[in-house]
């Protein structure tokens, strides 16, 4: 059976999404900017109550996906805190001006995380070139790259995400996220022979997870 992550902004989503067969959380913030580092005291009080991994997204501001030295600064220190609040992975994705991965900045991160493991979050979908970025997040250390294979959502996306899946070649997990539904969640496995799906599960342009939409993603 398909594996699903949810995408929770809010410590409300990630109850629905824990008692509704999600398999994983990426705990978040900063919803309207797509995701940013959630509150310590969030990660705290979930941590207690839920026991299915918990992967804490690591990002300090909305917009673009290269950071100043002392925002990378604070990505390091969120991170080492966050670790000792036991979360159970990271999530988190860099460039450089060029819009290329960020080797050197990506593997740092990579490496103060271990032995957690790290998914590169959207910013894939920003990076310049699919194989050539592929590569460097492999190099980096990540074991997921959450995408939408370089398209707004993954129907657009489908082609680039079953290309994906075969050059990773089990050597880092696509995680397919980007208006995943179930309504299309069939359609996009069969394209791309993907395991891992990636969704907020928020059916009417709110704030929550959906409890149906986390219980059908999870059906189909």
């Amino acid at each position: 059976m398909s594996k699903i992550e949810i995408a929770c902004f809010n410590p409300e989503s990630a109850m629905i999404a824990f008692e509704n067969g999600a398999d994983k959380i990426e705990l978040c913030d900063g919803l309207s900017e797509g995701g940013t580092t959630p509150d310590f005291e969030t990660m705290k009080k979930l941590r207690e109550k839920i026991n299915i991994p918990i992967f804490v997204m690591i990002r300090p501001r909305g917009g673009d996906f290269t950071y100043s030295d002392s925002e990378f600064e604070q990505m390091k220190n969120e991170l080492v805190h966050l670790k000792s609040l036991q979360a159970d992975g990271f999530v988190f994705g860099i460039l450089n001006e060029n819009e290329e991965v960020n080797v050197e900045q990506n593997k740092t991160l990579v490496e103060l995380a271990a032995p957690l493991p790290c998914t590169f979050h959207r910013a894939f979908d920003r990076a310049a070139s699919l194989e050539e970025s592929l590569e460097k997040v492999i190099e980096c250390g990540f074991t997921t790259i959450l995408t939408s294979g370089q398209k707004p959502n993954v129907s657009e996306g489908k082609e680039n995400l079953k290309k994906l899946v075969e050059l990773s070649d089990g050597r880092i997990e696509i995680l397919v996220g980007g208006g995943l539904r179930s309504s299309n969640i069939e359609e996009i496995r069969a394209v791309t022979n993907a395991e891992y799906f990636h969704s907020s599960a928020i059916t009417d342009g709110g704030a929550f997870a959906n409890p149906a939409e986390v219980a059908a993603l999870k059906g189909k």
